[in-house]
């Protein structure tokens, strides 16, 4: 018992060294690929599940040499139907297909609720686990890979490549909105998380490889041939086990006694990962996430596409409650478009799609016709330089709609820019925002969602209404919630004539722009400004990430078509702690 206690606790205390030694296999064969157990366990997950048995019939291995084992219990959702509609069509194509689905109960003994872990549960948990084990081993499978069905396999090779490490346990990395991911870097001697210096580094992949770690979980492959792994079980736990009753730990432990290790991979971009639930949260938060996980993916890759072969009910997306929802696009912006127009879908929210100017099309002559000239003495705050044709074509952009609302007669508009995220649950924040903001009756002309707050600790909140201030000195348009009397407002200043870049141009109409001498130009400075505090709109990427890019910053002067403009003049599009104050980051499993 005392050598076990200490073999265990220098396994934890190796970190992403490395304890145990690595039994290598030889390299897998040509000609016929080695066979696999894909298992499948389910419970509530009818909001994911269209989407990760997508990702799983995508994933670019012989179906012939696959086998499934799937198991659903204790729903309260339509899982079990889900789940039974997908492997009807889809096990014609398979190796083999075990279903394993209990209707009832749709609890645990002692449960309070679908997010409340229970010993009970974890037990069934670790048994399920076991079972599915258990039936790789009587096919005499190659391999096994547990793939929760909150994560989204979206790189089709990542089994192959998982294969190709030729590791006894080894999981692909999978990302989140968050901190959150599917493995530990550290373990202490009783079992729980341990924060190390390499946990960060490797989930922002600041370093790349195939690492050694004391837990993988969620979604991993076992090379069921080593002698090791023919060791491992999930249930019953060890005889020496006086861990946390969880299946993720108990699985570590039986490595580590076993003297398998584990190994994480960060080499690509395998896959997402949804943020879980909290137990006080209902299933309807498990959509929220979901979809917040969705629209992050489009950031940094493609959709994630459903089956084929899951029925999917018809979306119905509305305006909420406003009477336009606008999007501004370049139409050689066709990727932003498709993303934005998909993302704003998602969160069943109509869009209008209005046709941004492209200043960069436009030369000075042109600008000159459109009524464009520059206010008197402006710079940039920044770089010194006057403005761009980018700046002018962005302007122009905001200004047709205002001018269409005013022309149709609109009471309420939102305004979106092409290359924003989301904060979790917007649709809903936002709705819940105007309903209070109408049952004050605030007199207002626009709120900002999206912006770079200058100086937000300075910024008064609005008495009786949650989540919303006074809107201080801002940069940025990246989106906003107009009245048709702010509309009204921002057209009657003749902005055109005397123009400075749309950020500096609202605050002056809310008499917030510290520049005296440009407020002299306008005279009735009495829009009613108001932010959404936290934001709920964001930048996509920041001026010198390395996918960002900015149509109103590279670009040429408004009235010198030889003078080229860069990023690197203006400070404004840099990342800054203002830009993300208020964004509230989910706790993570790796916080706690």
């Amino acid at each position: 018992m005392l050598s076990i206690f200490l073999y265990v606790c220098l396994g934890a205390f190796s970190g992403v060294r490395g304890y145990f030694s690595e039994e290598k296999q030889p390299q897998e064969s040509t000609i016929q690929k080695p066979t696999v157990v894909l298992a499948i366990i389910a419970r509530n997950a009818a909001h994911s599940l269209p989407y990760y048995l997508g990702a799983i019939e995508r994933l670019d291995y012989p179906k012939d040499r696959i086998s499934v084992w799937a198991a659903t219990d204790h729903n309260i959702d339509n899982t079990t139907a889900v789940l039974r509609e997908w492997l009807t069509v889809m096990q014609i194509y398979y190796h083999n297909v075990e279903w394993r689905p209990m209707d009832q109960p749709t609890s645990y003994p002692g449960e309070m609720g679908p997010k409340h872990w229970t010993n009970g549960r974890y037990e069934y948990l670790m048994k399920l686990k076991q079972a599915a084990l258990n039936y790789a081993k009587r096919q005499w499978a190659d391999y096994i890979m547990y793939v929760d069905t909150d994560n989204i396999l979206m790189n089709p090779q990542t089994l192959s490549l998982m294969i190709a490490e030729n590791k006894s346990v080894v999981a692909p990395m999978l990302d989140s909105q968050t901190a959150y991911s599917n493995y530990w870097c550290g373990i202490t001697p009783q079992g729980y998380y341990r924060r190390t210096a390499e946990y960060f580094p490797t989930k922002h992949r600041h370093r790349r490889g195939c690492y050694p770690v004391p837990m993988v979980h969620s979604t991993f492959l076992l090379d069921l041939r080593k002698e090791g792994v023919k060791k491992l079980a999930f249930h019953p736990p060890h005889p020496d086990y006086s861990w946390p009753f969880d299946d993720i730990i108990a699985f570590a432990f039986s490595c580590r006694v076993s003297g398998v290790q584990m190994y994480l991979c960060n080499k690509q971009r395998y896959g997402y990962l949804n943020v879980p639930a909290k137990p006080h949260q209902t299933n309807e938060d498990d959509q929220g996430n979901f979809v917040h996980l969705q629209l992050e993916a489009m950031i940094d890759g493609p959709p994630m596409y459903p089956s084929k072969h899951v029925f999917l009910p018809p979306r119905h997306p509305d305006k909420m409650g406003l009477d336009e929802v606008y999007l501004i696009n370049l139409r050689r912006r066709p990727d932003r478009r498709d993303r934005m127009v998909r993302t704003l879908y998602e969160q069943d929210i109509d869009v209008k799609v209005m046709d941004a100017v492209d200043g960069g099309a436009l030369n000075s002559s042109d600008i000159k016709q459109l009524g464009v000239d520059l206010l008197p003495g402006y710079y940039d705050p920044f770089s010194g330089r006057t403005l761009t044709k980018g700046e002018v074509g962005c302007f122009l952009s905001h200004y047709n709609i205002w001018k269409e609302m005013v022309d149709l007669q609109l009471e309420r508009a939102v305004v979106f820019e092409d290359d924003v995220r989301f904060q979790g649950n917007f649709k809903k924040r936002l709705l819940r925002l105007m309903e209070e903001i109408d049952l004050v009756e605030l007199d207002w002309d626009l709120i900002y969602l999206g912006r770079k707050q200058v100086n937000p600790t300075q910024e008064q909140p609005v008495e009786n209404v949650r989540n919303l201030v006074e809107a201080g000195y801002s940069y940025w348009t990246l989106s906003y919630v107009i009245s048709l009397q702010g509309a009204t407002k921002l057209i009657n200043a003749e902005p055109l004539s005397k123009m400075v870049p749309i950020d500096e141009f609202l605050p002056l109409m809310y008499d917030k722009h510290p520049n005296e001498k440009y407020k002299q130009h306008f005279l009735n400075r009495n829009l009613q400004v108001f932010s959404a505090h936290p934001l709920l709109v964001f930048p996509c990427h920041y001026a010198g990430d390395p996918e960002w890019v900015s149509d109103t910053e590279t670009s040429t002067l408004w009235d010198d078509d030889s003078v080229q403009t860069d990023w690197r003049g203006s400070h404004k599009t840099l990342k800054g702690s203002s830009s993300s104050a208020g964004l509230q980051s989910p706790i993570s499993r790796d916080e706690l």
